[in-house]
């Protein structure tokens, strides 16, 4: 059947974790191919509940319609919402929004754990941990990876352990992950560094994240990875260029910007270079001031050298070019009377 947006119950919709790149996707196969898969409702109290189907909903919105195709199922809200998870074939929920579902079952349908265990075919300790992970987190950090501007598993990761120490703390952690965009592996260097910390420490990595990040090093490949992505960002704006360029002032300013910050980055490149190269020619300036008194410097160096030596290791030294003296001396035998006289009688006999 055909419902009117009005006609909808979209209470629920909170229980799903939001993903724009993925919302975008679904609004262009929509406005192309239309609606090819109907929401899934339930009655209830003269309207209709959505069970599943709250992102096409909301792309159908965005492309400006006002129905929506969908299928009534009758039953209990409860009995819905476990057949529909069953039913699911899209990406694995969340522990997280797992627990999403369960407080709304235990609060407004008033399951307890034990029905809710039996319900989804699991343990009581599995329903009671996703209960706690909820009552744990912030409200304020929930609604952060409702939008979708952090991940669950950052969330469940780091976060909870933060909010167990101090709510505070993990409200303003869970800002900053969003606000920042890091990483699993930024985030939890980040979350190390708190850990690790003592007050002062901790208020100070909140106070100042981007500090923080500067500090870190990047990934290999990542400084390449980013040109790349500036020269082909360059390379867009110069085919779409349009003829008369709009606010030619504005555009003038960003550019002269961005060829700011490249040049910087080029003279940070090539720091270490330049600083090799002011070495060498120090040494050569060196070499090029004792030029003709490299004897003198060698025998000075030497001098010192012997005078620094130990008394042990100056005999050591003297025994050891004795030695050698004596294995030259006997590398050569010493010359026969015989041998000589022989090799004059040859001479004299040859013509």
């Amino acid at each position: 059947m055909r419902l009117e947006f009005h006609q909808l119950d979209r209470r629920l919709e909170t229980l799903r974790v939001r993903h724009p790149a993925r919302q975008r996707r679904l609004i262009a196969s929509l406005a192309e191919s239309g609606q090819q898969t109907p929401i899934i409702v339930i009655p209830t109290e003269g309207r209709y509940l959505v069970i599943d189907g709250h992102k096409r909903i909301a792309a159908l919105q965005q492309l400006g319609r006002d129905t929506v195709e969908a299928v009534v199922w009758e039953m209990s809200e409860a009995d819905a919402l476990v057949l529909e998870r069953s039913l699911r074939m899209s990406e694995p929920e969340s522990a997280l929004e797992q627990g999403w579902l369960l407080q709304e079952m235990e609060i407004r349908l008033g399951c307890s754990v034990e029905e809710l265990a039996r319900r989804f075919d699991r343990g009581k300790t599995w329903v009671a941990t996703r209960l706690a992970l909820v009552e744990t987190l912030p409200e304020s950090v929930q609604q952060l990876v409702r939008e979708g501007q952090l991940s669950a598993s950052l969330a469940m990761r780091y976060l909870v352990p933060v909010a167990r120490l101090s709510v505070e703390h993990c409200q303003r952690m869970g800002a900053i992950f969003a606000e920042q965009g890091w990483t699993t592996r930024q985030a939890g260097a980040f979350y190390e560094a708190w850990r690790c910390g003592d007050g002062m420490v901790r208020e100070r990595l909140l106070a100042a994240p981007k500090l923080f990040g500067k500090t870190q090093p990047q990934p290999p490949g990542t400084l390449d990875k980013q040109l790349s992505q500036i020269t082909a960002i360059a390379q867009r704006a110069l085919e779409q260029l349009p003829s008369p360029p709009p606010n030619r002032a504005g555009v003038r300013r960003k550019i002269e910007r961005a060829i700011e910050l490249l040049t910087e980055l080029q003279q940070r490149i090539e720091e270490p270079e330049t600083t090799h190269v002011e070495s060498s020619a120090t040494s050569d300036d060196s070499r090029t001031a004792y030029a003709g008194s490299g004897q003198t410097r060698d025998r000075t160096a030497a001098e010192s050298l012997a005078t620094q030596r130990p008394p042990r290791a100056a005999g050591q030294l003297q025994r050891r070019t004795e030695d050698r003296a004596d294995r030259k001396s006997h590398a050569v035998p010493p010359t026969d009377p015989r041998l000589i006289a022989r090799v004059q009688g040859q001479s004299r006999a040859s013509p």
